[in-house]
């Protein structure tokens, strides 16, 4: 494997072991998504230079008068005007978004024996203070809303950095959404892209079943933007497509993906693939198998 790919399976490998400590997880997204986190935080994203992993601290409470404002910007580095914004829209990802930071180098691998404990920002729905996080962006849809908002400060600013957010299929069925993919168009924000998980499934099953999206690249560039459609597991495409010149509009990758990708033992829950909860202590040691034959691997 070379590096990337190497992140890629790492993400994985993670997401089941905290999946297996916590008796449930977010699994089909780690599956799905890895190569996108993969790219993003070893090719794509602009972030300022970190000394050393940083490690995450407690949950000290939510924003008030007296009480600063924590965010999980630092891992990033932003705040820099030639440095990205990275923006997580669907939060249940948060997971997999701590995987890749511990495998690129920018979180603490200790931080993680802190995921799903009270008082830890390492939360299982990540929020403005988790690790990875610059804002809270609420129920699903609502992180675009946010990312042009960013994007539009920034293009008035001038600053050269530009705001990358991740999405999921899921969420692209909301109102809202539409509602800012037609304001980043008409407002003209080149200076952000989306790269959108299309895994195919959401909480409640099969997306063509439930409410179709498609033709969604269609739909996208009808409003007006730049749409570029690719297999969501290819590395060199990911990377290439997050480092070419940015257009005068926002630009949507739309990644096909696999949500059993990597952990084909995964199919056997077809076609719920949402969340995993252990019903039993076979069905655990089952997947706790799988894990061991990937730790093997390295």
């Amino acid at each position: 494997m070379n590096h990337l790919e190497r992140v890629a399976f790492g993400i994985r490998r993670r997401a089941l072991a905290h999946t297996l400590s916590r008796n449930g997880g977010y699994l089909s997204q780690a599956c799905s998504s890895a190569e996108i986190f993969a790219a993003l935080y070893g090719r794509v994203l602009r972030l300022k230079k970190l000394d050393r992993p940083l490690a995450a601290g407690r949950f000290t409470g939510t924003p008030s008068h007296g009480r600063p404002t924590v965010t999980g910007a630092d891992f990033n580095g932003a705040g820099d005007p030639s440095c990205d914004n990275f923006i997580l829209s669907p939060a249940q990802y948060a997971l997999v978004l701590y995987a890749a930071l511990i495998e690129a180098g920018r979180m603490d691998e200790a931080s993680m024996e802190a995921y799903d404990i009270d008082g830890s920002s390492v939360e299982i729905i990540g929020a403005e203070h988790s690790p990875g996080m610059e804002v809270t962006t609420g129920s699903l849809g609502q992180g675009i809303s946010q990312a042009s908002g960013i994007a539009m400060a920034r293009k008035i600013r001038g600053e050269t950095g530009r705001v990358v957010l991740m999405m999921s299929d899921g969420e692209c069925q909301s109102g809202e959404f539409w509602e800012a993919v037609q304001a980043a168009c008409y407002h003209r924000l080149g200076n952000m892209i989306a790269y959108v998980d299309m895994n195919g499934y959401q909480c409640d099953g099969k997306m063509t079943s439930v409410m179709n999206l498609e033709p969604f690249d269609k739909r996208l560039k009808a409003f007006g933007a730049r749409v570029r459609r690719v297999d969501g597991h290819n590395l060199k495409r990911l990377t290439r497509l997050g480092r070419a010149p940015s257009a005068d509009v926002p630009t949507f990758i739309l990644c096909d993906t696999d949500p059993c990708r990597g952990m084909n033992i995964l199919t056997e829950r077809f076609p719920k693939f949402h969340y995993v909860r252990f019903t039993s202590p076979e069905e655990k040691a089952k997947y706790q198998k799988f894990y061991d034959t990937m730790s093997e691997v390295l």
